[in-house]
This record gives C-alpha cells, sequence and structure tokens, in this order.
C-alpha cells in the first residue's frame, strides 16, 4: 500500500513540474525563437554527407525545463538526445531528502522484518526432541534442521541483495516474504524428514533478505555519517531474532512440534501486514525509473530515461548484479575475513541450542522450557552494545577529524574499536565465565 501511495503521489509531483516547466517555457518563448544561430545552433552532416544544422545545447535545456533533467547524447553522430532523469534539489521523492521522522519509520520497518524472519533460525529448538521421534532420527539428524537453514541464508543472501539492485527493494521484501510463509506451511505438513530438511532448507532461501537487503535500505536513506545509528538498530533486530526464537516457542512442546512453524507463520504473516502498509521503496534508481515512466507517459516523448535503465538489458544488468558479490569477495580478501566473523558469532550462538540444556537443566535442575526462556539473558548485552554506539561514533569522528585535520586519510581501524573489543576481549571473556561457572 505504501508503496502504491508513494508510486501515486510521484505522478502528481510528475505532473506539477511538467506544469510549472511548459510556464517557463511559454514565458521564454520569445527569447528562444530570438535566439541566434550562432549560439545555439551547431553543425552536422546527415547520411547522406550534407551539412545540417542541429539544436544547441541551450536549446535543449531550455525545451527540457523539468527539474532534474539533463541533456544526453549517447551517440554523437546521429545526434540522438536522451533526457537523463534524476532529482531536483532538495526532491521530497529522493529517499535521501526525507524527514527525519520518515527515516526512522523504514528503519523500524526493517526491525520488524528482521526480527520475525531471523527468529526462524533458532526457534525450533525447543521442539526438537518432538520432531526428532515424530520423524524417528536421532539427535545429530534433527539438528540438522538448524544446519540446513544457515546453510540456505548463506545460499540465499547471494541473490537476495543483487535481486533488490534490480528490481528495488520492496519487490524482494514481498515476494520473498510470501515464499517464506508457503514454505513454513510445507514443513509443517512435511511427511518424512527428507521432505522437512528441503522444506527448511528453501525457506532459508527466501528469509536471507532482511540481512542483507535491510542493510541496502539504510544506505539507501541515510548519508555515510548518519549511517552506523540506522544500521546499528537493524543489526541488533538481526541479532535479537535468533535470541527470541527459543524464548517464543519455549512453551511450545506441550501443544506439539508442528506448533513451531504455526506460531512462526503467525508472527511473518503479521509482519507482512506491516511490511505492506508501512514500507516505501528507497531504491533510488527505481524511484527514478518510476519518475521517467511517468514523463513518459504524460508528455508522449520516450527519450526521458534513467542511468538505471541505460546500463543494458534487464537480464544482463541481473547477471551483473548476481556476479558481483563473488568478484568482489575473490578480489577483495578483506570482505571474506570480515565475513568469517559473524560466522563465529552464529556458531557460537546456535552451539547453545543444544549445549543450553546441558548446562541449565542438567546441572541445574530447571524445567526444559525455562532453559529455552533463560534466552533472553543475552538481550541486555545486546542493548549495551547498542546504547554504546554514540560513544564509539564519537570517537571515531574526533579521529576522523584529527585525520582531517593533519591532511591525512582516516585509518579503517578507527571504526572497528567496538568489534575488535568484543570479538578478542568479551566473547572469550564471557565464553570461559560461562563454562567456568556450569
Amino acid at each position: 500500500m505504501s508503496s502504491f501511495l508513494q508510486y501515486r503521489r510521484l505522478r502528481r509531483e510528475v505532473q506539477e513540474d511538467i506544469t510549472r516547466a511548459q510556464r517557463i517555457r511559454d514565458l521564454s518563448t520569445p527569447n528562444l525563437s530570438a535566439s541566434t544561430p550562432e549560439s545555439n545552433e551547431v553543425e552536422g552532416q546527415d547520411e547522406k554527407g550534407r551539412t545540417q544544422s542541429m539544436p544547441g545545447e541551450e536549446d535543449f535545456q531550455k525545451l527540457s525545463l523539468v527539474e532534474g533533467i539533463t541533456v544526453s547524447r549517447p551517440d554523437e553522430k546521429d545526434g540522438s538526445i536522451i533526457f537523463e532523469v534524476g532529482w531536483k534539489e532538495n526532491d521530497p521523492s529522493d529517499p535521501l531528502c526525507w524527514s527525519m521522522r520518515r527515516k526512522w519509520t523504514v528503519v523500524l520497518t526493517c526491525c520488524a522484518l528482521a526480527i520475525p524472519l531471523t527468529m526462524l533460525t533458532s526457534i525450533e529448538g525447543p521442539t526438537q526432541d518432538l520432531f526428532n521421534a515424530h520423524f524417528g532420527v536421532n539427535a545429530m539428524a534433527g539438528s540438522m534442521t538448524t544446519g540446513i537453514y544457515l546453510i540456505g541464508t548463506g545460499v540465499g543472501s547471494l541473490f537476495s541483495g543483487p535481486f533488490s539492485e534490480t528490481f528495488g527493494r520492496n519487490a524482494v521484501y514481498f515476494s520473498t516474504m510470501i515464499f517464506v510463509l508457503i514454505f513454513i506451511m510445507a514443513k509443517a505438513l512435511a511427511p518424512n524428514y527428507g521432505a522437512a530438511l528441503t522444506f527448511r532448507f528453501i525457506c532459508a532461501v527466501f528469509a536471507a533478505s532482511p540481512m542483507t537487503v535491510a542493510g541496502g535500505t539504510v544506505g539507501d536513506i541515510w548519508t555515510p555519517m548518519q549511517i552506523p545509528f540506522g544500521l546499528a538498530l537493524v543489526t541488533f533486530a538481526s541479532y535479537s531474532g535468533p535470541i527470541l526464537g527459543p524464548v517464543v516457542a519455549a512453551y511450545a512442546p506441550a501443544i506439539g512440534w508442528a506448533w513451531e512453524d504455526w506460531i512462526s507463520m503467525i508472527i511473518v504473516g503479521a509482519a507482512l501486514v506491516f511490511v505492506l502498509l508501512f514500507q516505501p521503496e528507497t531504491y533510488s534508481p527505481v524511484l527514478l525509473q518510476w519518475r521517467a515512466k511517468h514523463l513518459r507517459e504524460l508528455t508522449g516523448d520516450n527519450r526521458y530515461q534513467t542511468k538505471h535503465e541505460n546500463a543494458g538489458s534487464l537480464g544482463k544488468r541481473l547477471l551483473s548484479n548476481l556476479y558481483l558479490p563473488f568478484t568482489m569477495t575473490w578480489t577483495e580478501p578483506i570482505i571474506l575475513i570480515f565475513s568469517f566473523y559473524p560466522i563465529l558469532l552464529y556458531f557460537v550462538l546456535f552451539t547453545f541450542l543444544n549445549g543450553y540444556p546441558y548446562i541449565f537443566t542438567r546441572t541445574y535442575g530447571i524445567s526444559t522450557s525455562l532453559t529455552f526462556i533463560t534466552w533472553a539473558a543475552m538481550l541486555p548485552g545486546l542493548g549495551v552494545a547498542l546504547a554504546m554506539i554514540p560513544y564509539i561514533y564519537s570517537l571515531t569522528k574526533k579521529a576522523a577529524a584529527k585525520a582531517a585535520a593533519e591532511g591525512k586519510s582516516l585509518k579503517p581501524e578507527v571504526s572497528l574499536y567496538w568489534a575488535m573489543a568484543g570479538a578478542s576481549v568479551f566473547l572469550p571473556i564471557s565464553l570461559f565465565w560461562m563454562a567456568w561457572t556450569c
């Protein structure tokens, strides 16, 4: 709904821009007709080599007075003209120019997406024993439902980002969530263990979108200096999901193993409705395509185009976007190295799914359901990390100002203070503390 209203609003704005341009053109018509050939015409040749005059740049600027439009000549030989569509100054439809209220609404909507879709990674933990008994598999085989989901998430991440760069963020959000709902239901109704694993994997492929596309959405609406705050909140939501999964399904074993899937469907379905109602499209090239389409329809002039459209055919653009993640990973080792950091965090986090019952149920004798409720104890830790962002950000700003004053570039390591503290200090200490007190 929000995207549809956004599309309609953009059409109204384009109509207003055209009307304004027509008024300006009408007022400047006498000046345009009085222009001298020497200043406004250039010489060219037709196909038979005959000299002919073509309108100059000034004439085309007068003929295309819609704000945000620039004149482009992709082929100088035939004198063809393209009106390249861009944003006008302080354009209210440009995501970077949205109000702070609207930007934070988009961020919160991304969080509403991230929590339920990442919650699916761990929500099966409390019902794992019932699942194993239902399909007649041992504990190791049963734990594959979590492992296969993480593999599917990795595979899906390779495709959801490039698809969003081609079709827009919302197209990926909406379509993937529908498929997630379908395959959650398929897994709950699976006739055998193999089918359950297959449906679980496919569900994960489609559920990967929030962890990859949400970062792009944040980058669409915030400037580089503002991104750390918006992205931190979305990251907080993405890591809260796996923690809340066992909490939500802690007492599901009392009503049956499949109920964790039905509960997941209810939560994901509610998130889908929320996103459909409130999430606008944020990818600027797609919005400019909408603007160009409206200009072509309202003016009858097919020369209004965007850089995104001129980059090649749809298939070529999609193939290029799909190829890019593999190229960057292969040619930029630092990207590959940093990719192992969240792998380590997820390795530790999901080991707790099988480790917590040994620690709390067997050692301290509390119930299995209450054991999974203890996962909520990790949320305050995430909250502390989130609360530290402004302090770490201030250190980074001071270092950037100092580097600029000295005429030097900012060292990349300055942006990694908090990551280095968490990975090398706090994580080992907390794991040792847990092991020591078991």
